[in-house]
């Protein structure tokens, strides 16, 4: 069905969307990704494809077309039966065509709206990671003459400060699954496996109204952080690292656990960690540049330890590793952009340090801070010493 509305207000800063896109020499926007159509359309997730996007022979995959400049010619390319959704008043674009049973079908429908709307179409913006290759080969055979490129950093650039909703979300997120992890510390027992205590944690954070997404897992001396059959012993550490997703937004944070009482050994361990993460902490403020993050913890990540030592730090909100990104060599593969920039009021930022000892085991801290005008906050940040077990 195609529906024609009266536009309502954007939920999102349009003005700011324009700049980027005239920045990036942009003319329309094509957004596919989940993460980005819910930002777009404020919040909204369509229920009956939130889990699983594949369908019969193809998958959902809906559209939002944005104009430069044009909020009032922007349509939203959905499945059927989001008429249920169109009918309690979830969409803001003016025209809504939902009839897309497949990818090959979304793009035949935002061709022909593209058409109808008369936007122009010399330079189009795709997210080439979240667009599928039937639907692209649809966009390139229907118009063969406009530039096509990726628009995933002007995206996560609209994205980068956070709203103060977002903010009370991420900050919910957060200190949902640390309330989880600790509450899953005090289930844990001698004997179960990794994959038990995987399943315990899964139910806390179901329990909390998260999305459970994953667990890194490892015990005793072990560096391995699959869930499985290895069994605790007495005396074993615990890392839990958990990814929880409240409303679209991820808590991702790491808290250690042990079965018994710690050595001084490990006590020394885990404040060394603590003292790097309080040392990256410092520096953050509106107007810090990301590179003074990585200036504070250098002195104490120079120091000479067994085992292997690493930091890092990055952006957090629908997306995990999203703006500001801070580094080029860490554990996910993209330009550092913004390790020079200024931090902003509202930016969040994801704090990790972990030590892989060969003798004690793997240890490591992750925390969530948001960046305010004379500091940061920080969510979630109970349960950052070491958790005794099984109520000990």
């Amino acid at each position: 069905m195609i529906a024609s509305r009266t536009t309502a207000a954007p939920p999102f800063d349009t003005a700011l969307l324009d700049r980027l896109m005239q920045e990036s020499g942009l003319d329309v926007l094509l957004v596919s990704s989940k993460h980005n159509v819910q930002y777009l359309l404020g919040g909204y997730r369509f229920f009956m494809f939130d889990y699983m996007d594949a369908t019969g022979l193809s998958r959902y995959l809906p559209i939002l077309i944005y104009p430069k400049g044009r909020p009032d010619l922007a349509a939203y390319i959905g499945n059927p039966n989001e008429g249920y959704e169109r009918d309690l008043g979830r969409f803001w674009p003016g025209t809504l065509d939902l009839k897309a049973r497949g990818s090959v079908d979304s793009m035949h429908y935002c061709l022909e709206r593209i058409e109808a709307s008369g936007i122009p179409v010399s330079s189009i913006g795709v997210e080439l990671g979240f667009l599928p290759a039937d639907a692209f080969q649809v966009l390139r055979a229907g118009l063969p003459h406009a530039d096509i490129s990726d628009c995933v950093e002007t995206l996560e650039s609209l994205r980068a400060v956070k709203t103060s909703a977002e903010l009370a979300d991420l900050r919910q997120a957060s200190e949902r699954v640390v309330d989880a992890i600790t509450a899953t510390f005090s289930r844990i027992e001698p004997g179960q496996t990794k994959q038990d205590i995987v399943e315990i944690l899964r139910r806390e954070e179901v329990q909390r109204d998260l999305v459970f997404e994953y667990c890194l897992i490892t015990a005793g001396t072990s560096q391995n952080r699959a869930p499985s059959d290895q069994r605790l012993q007495e005396g074993d550490i615990v890392s839990l690292d958990s990814g929880g997703n409240y409303r679209g937004y991820i808590g991702d944070l790491c808290r250690m656990g042990i079965l018994g009482q710690p050595s001084p050994e490990l006590e020394d361990a885990l404040a060394v960690i603590e003292e790097i993460q309080q040392a990256a902490r410092r520096p953050i403020r509106s107007g810090a540049i990301g590179q003074d993050i990585f200036a504070a913890t250098a002195p104490l990540m120079s120091a000479k330890r067994d085992g292997r030592m690493s930091f890092v730090a990055h952006g957090m909100g629908l997306v995990s590793h999203e703006a500001p990104r801070l580094l080029d060599d860490g554990p996910i593969p993209y330009p550092a952009t913004h390790r020079g920039l200024a931090l902003e009021t509202g930016m969040v930022l994801s704090i990790e340090t972990t030590w892989q000892h060969p003798r004690l085991g793997f240890i490591k801290l992750e925390d969530t801070v948001a960046v305010t005008a004379d500091g940061y906050e920080a969510f979630g940040d109970a349960g950052r010493g070491w958790n005794r077990c099984g109520g000990r």
